[in-house]
């Protein structure tokens, strides 16, 4: 997956059991979850390699400006004149400043360092560095922004910070039939909400990844979804999910299971009649739904503190409805977002304990055996 120089500072003896054969397994090491060494090397050997930062709509206009990430990962991303989006290193070449602060944004036809006023081309070339005009033997064309790998693939922004990862096109192997009908590049977001978590990242992905808790913990869901529906699918790159049925009555997840939109053109009548939960490895949730996409980006925060921003992205034949109101759907997955946030803080408290050992795995996680591989293959440095 990436170049990596260190093995992740984890158990090898609770390791090798998270490998064993689906049914033997069991869970991740405690630690995985609750030391901060564990995370600083995530942060180095996974968050370095292909991940989202983001939707490109969120560049608007030639000019557009965001800061994603911080140290080692800091990220400026920039629609530039020809409109497309490029990611540098959010690091100015005089003294290492960053260009915005995390999570800021501009506007503007140049990139500007507000420490020294170093300004660049919206390509990363350096176009003044004040007080240089005169300096013998100084070159602007070597002290140009640092341009990172990005992928702008159907909407979603994604960044190779190390420069080592697979080529994209291996990490999204076999999503192109998944993810293409739904033409998420021509949606629009509608809709965001932004939680903060007390949890890990991982603790997250899990959740997502079964429904063997829905029963419990989610009524509303389990009425519109059988939580015993569907199956998860084997692919051959990064990603990773499954989908689940819908009963007959209903055309999409919502509280009453009506849609107050329209459904997105040209989708079969099995994507009619179910829903598609992908995640992105290692931070992006895709849901695709028969009229709308709902998507959850992770940015990790600390071991035990995760930031998510949902979004909801409707076809455009449901925004030009008179009485079109998405809360049909955004309420729905707002309630149902709270209910899984509180068992994964759960969680991340329940794993906070010293007693805290890995446990089994069910007969429906499944998924979960999916993503934990995934992670214990990482953290060993296999692919």
């Amino acid at each position: 997956m990436f170049k990596q120089v260190t093995p992740a500072p984890v158990p090898a003896d609770d390791l090798a059991a998270a490998l064993a054969p689906f049914g033997q397994s069991r869970m991740l090491p405690r630690e995985a979850y609750v030391d901060p060494a564990v995370f600083e090397w995530e942060k180095g050997n996974i968050f370095s390699g292909w991940h989202c930062v983001g939707h490109a709509a969120d560049l608007d206009g030639v000019g557009a400006q965001k800061a994603v990430g911080s140290g080692p990962n800091g990220i400026l991303l920039v629609r530039g004149e020809d409109n497309q989006v490029r990611a540098f290193a959010n690091v100015c070449r005089h003294r290492g400043h960053e260009m915005l602060a995390c999570g800021g944004s501009a506007k503007r036809r140049g990139i500007v360092c507000p420490y020294h006023s170093w300004s660049y081309k919206l390509d990363g070339q350096l176009r003044k560095a004040p007080g240089f005009d005169a300096t013998e033997g100084f070159d602007a064309g070597q002290f140009g922004l640092t341009e990172l790998r990005l992928v702008n693939w159907h909407g979603y922004l994604f960044v190779d910070p190390s420069g080592t990862d697979v080529d994209f096109a291996d990490h999204v192997a076999g999503m192109e039939d998944i993810v293409g009908p739904y033409r998420p590049e021509d949606l629009t977001v509608v809709a965001r909400h932004s939680y903060e978590l007390e949890t890990n990242w991982k603790v997250i992905v899990e959740n997502y990844q079964e429904c063997y808790h829905c029963s419990a913990i989610h009524p509303e869901l389990s009425k519109i979804s059988p939580p015993t529906s569907g199956e998860n699918i084997d692919l051959p790159g990064d990603w990773m999910g499954g989908w689940m049925s819908m009963i007959d009555e209903a055309e999409t997840m919502s509280l009453s299971g009506r849609s107050g939109g329209v459904a997105i053109k040209g989708l079969s009548e099995q994507e009619l009649r179910t829903v598609m939960y992908l995640v992105g490895f290692p931070n992006l949730l895709v849901s695709l739904h028969p009229d709308y996409v709902m998507t959850h980006l992770m940015t990790p925060l600390a071991v035990d503190r995760t930031h998510v921003e949902c979004a909801w992205s409707f076809p455009k034949e449901a925004l030009e409805k008179p009485d079109f109101d998405p809360s049909y759907a955004v309420d729905f997955w707002d309630l149902t977002n709270r209910q899984d946030w509180a068992a994964c803080e759960s969680v991340q408290r329940g794993l906070s304990s010293p007693h805290a050992r890995p446990g089994p795995l069910a007969p429906d996680e499944d998924g979960v055996y999916q993503f934990v591989t995934r992670v214990a293959r990482a953290y060993t440095g296999t692919r």
